[in-house]
């Protein structure tokens, strides 16, 4: 679907890389690389931003003013899709991620925004909220190591652990339940290109129609690119065809 692009305000942008500019990166090199961290932020942080500013405008031309957002895994990378949507947006948003220290270095260059992460489980956020963002979750080679590398197709027949598979299955089918019902119809979710046979499981598992946006935005850290999935409830749409898979790559 084609759109006339926003820009962000002027304000955000700046503030955006004000935020940027205050992060502890020494502090978060161990919480993303076992090495040279560092330097991984070196070459990464440009990136995260111009591609975080991207998505951002993407993500404004979807949302609705006053709405609320649950962010599920929320780090770096969502700071900038997260600052559009409470200044250009006036939306409440929930960020939540289970690393307590990066939580506490996000904060800290926050303070000043009506922006708080959250060291806990998403699934624990109260009410509905018509936008999700689930991206590079379902996927993570540190929770689950078997699902990852059948994903991304590094899996190894030979040794691949079966028993430890079906028990990530089983974690993260209970964590796409948990999230998407608190998701209002018809609503928004953000998520990954791997992630998205987990929410059409969900969506066919629960009668739900869905349309896949055909824009694809590139991602800076993890490299996995991301999409927009609009979930219309039990009726099918009239106007769109369900199920149409993302074919354009956009910048």
């Amino acid at each position: 679907m084609r759109r006339t692009r926003s820009r962000l305000r002027t304000e955000t942008r700046q503030l955006m890389q004000q935020i940027f500019t205050k992060l502890d990166y020494r502090a978060l090199a161990p919480i993303y690389c076992d090495e040279g961290g560092e330097a991984f932020w070196e070459d990464r942080r440009g990136p995260c931003e111009r591609l975080g500013l991207a998505i951002a405008a993407a993500l404004k031309d979807r949302l609705s003013s006053r709405g609320r957002s649950l962010y599920v895994g929320a780090g770096v990378a969502e700071l900038p899709p997260l600052i559009m949507e409470v200044l250009d947006r006036q939306r409440e948003v929930m960020a939540f991620n289970l690393r307590a220290q990066e939580v506490a270095i996000l904060n800290a260059a926050c303070h000043d925004l009506p922006l708080s992460f959250r060291a806990a489980d998403a699934r624990s956020a109260p009410g509905t909220f018509d936008h999700i963002w689930l991206v590079s979750v379902l996927n993570d080679p540190e929770c689950f190591p078997m699902l990852s590398a059948l994903s991304y197709g590094r899996a190894n027949p030979v040794t691949f652990d079966v028993e430890a598979f079906s028990q990530e299955r089983t974690m993260v089918f209970d964590l796409v339940a948990g999230c998407l019902q608190k998701l209002s119809c018809p609503g928004l979710i953000t998520t990954s290109i791997e992630e998205i046979p987990w929410i059409t499981d969900w969506c066919d598992r629960h009668a739900a129609a869905y349309v896949i946006d055909d824009a694809i935005y590139p991602t800076a850290l993890v490299g996995d690119p991301l999409c927009f999935v609009w979930i219309h409830g039990s009726a099918r749409p009239e106007t769109e065809p369900a199920r149409r898979a993302p074919i354009r790559a956009s910048s």
